[in-house]
């Protein structure tokens, strides 16, 4: 794209310079230059800055039963918010949903990547910084889902919008959704929820 519009600038400024040969006045010439250039400028900053954006909404796995274990299910709290995420996103042209190797994170999305034909792809948590990049590079233009945990969500949120806005989640919040647009991990535009 960028080869694109230089080869654009590289043909207009040689237009500029073929239309000088007609214009009869330097005055006129150097005013029509000036705006002709402005209007260039913005033109090839748009160009230079219009990446496809990718949407990441990021949710803590929903509400866990508490049976010893360290790989608990969903309580029926938890059904019920896996449900609601569902709902609030069936119309929406989710293009990957991602989630650790735990039940709870699984389930909390199961019912959203039933609805939309999608299979849940696991993700490990060694490089978050990592793990964004591939997740944008392999999804760029989409919309990702991804379920972590009440450690790693806000991590993943700090992330992608650049700045150490959240800290981890008490263990009881599982309300809290993000929806962050951008097209580079550290460049996200922020919309934190309560669901």
């Amino acid at each position: 794209m960028q080869n694109e519009v230089r080869t654009l600038l590289a043909d207009i400024e040689q237009a500029i310079l073929e239309i000088k040969l007609f214009v009869p006045s330097p005055t006129n010439f150097f005013k029509f230059k000036k705006d002709l250039l402005l209007t260039l400028f913005v033109l090839s900053a748009t160009f230079a800055y219009a990446q496809e954006t990718t949407t990441f909404i990021l949710v803590r796995h929903a509400e866990k039963a508490n049976d010893g274990t360290r790989n608990p299910a969903l309580t029926e709290e938890g059904e019920a918010r896996a449900k609601t995420l569902l709902e609030m996103f069936a119309n929406a042209d989710i293009t990957a949903i991602y989630a650790t190797n735990f039940k709870r994170t699984q389930t909390t999305v199961a019912p959203l990547a039933k609805n939309k034909g999608l299979e849940i792809k696991t993700y490990e948590w060694k490089n978050p910084k990592g793990l964004l990049n591939k997740i944008l590079e392999a999804n760029t233009g989409g919309t990702v889902v991804i379920s972590g945990h009440s450690n790693t969500t806000p991590v993943l949120a700090n992330l992608l919008i650049g700045k150490n806005s959240f800290t981890n989640f008490e263990e009881n919040d599982y309300g809290n959704l993000f929806i962050i647009t951008t097209s580079k991990v550290g460049g996200g535009r922020l919309l934190h929820i309560r669901y």
